[in-house]
């Protein structure tokens, strides 16, 4: 995918996004997601944030001192403070835009979209469309970082070790070991330290991941 082709996906994604969060019931809102220790207002609230600026990064350090995670954390609960209508048309309202927070890409873009949407959804039993080449565009992203880079602390080379990930949707494998076979999106996830991506893979490395699955930091 070259890049219009990827902000065309953070565009699509957004709006299914938005979408599915306009269905969700006040109990929904109020459910964990995959994220540990985040409710699903917490990442609604925390994808209002995908155009930060350099001041605003700034204010949010000074305001949540302790390194990025607990930046990220502590300014997501604080936007989770606004009404749920303003959230949702904050975000439907960054379709068309190509501004990414500061010091990122648009492939950390794209990666948050389809994550946190996920994160959402899955918990919910909700249906959410997350597509295969866009996911596989993501997963490469992470898969190639191996330092921790403004909140993306995933490590998966590191603790997927001797696994061999192949997805059955898409043309997309890495690392070398016992397989591990699905869909993108669950691969995705698997890549992002979430351990309910699990139940969705097949192969002999799945038992190894029951058995010895390291989650990533948050979010």
């Amino acid at each position: 995918m070259n890049i219009d082709d990827v902000w065309q996906a953070i565009d699509t994604q957004r709006l299914r996004v938005t979408d599915l969060l306009e269905k969700l019931t006040d109990e929904e809102w109020r459910m964990p997601s995959l994220c540990g220790g985040w409710t699903v207002r917490d990442v609604a609230a925390h994808l209002t944030l995908q155009q930060t600026g350099p001041g605003a990064a700034l204010r949010m350090a000074a305001r949540s001192p302790g390194g990025m995670t607990r930046i990220i954390h502590r300014s997501a609960c604080l936007r989770a403070e606004m009404p749920i209508e303003q959230m949702i048309a904050e975000i439907r309202g960054m379709v068309g835009s190509r501004k990414h927070n500061v010091g990122v890409t648009h492939r950390e873009t794209l990666i948050d979209i389809l994550v946190h949407g996920l994160d959402i959804a899955v918990p919910l039993g909700r249906a959410l469309e997350t597509p295969a080449d866009a996911a596989a565009v993501a997963a490469d992203r992470v898969w190639s970082v191996a330092f921790p880079s403004f909140g993306y602390p995933f490590f998966p080379r590191k603790r997927l070790r001797g696994l061999r990930l192949t997805a059955s949707d898409a043309d997309w494998s890495a690392g070398e070991g016992a397989p591990v076979d699905g869909p993108m999106d669950a691969i995705l996830l698997l890549l992002t330290g979430r351990t309910a991506a699990v139940e969705r893979l097949s192969g002999e490395g799945t038992r190894l991941l029951r058995d010895g699955f390291v989650p990533a930091e948050e979010p």
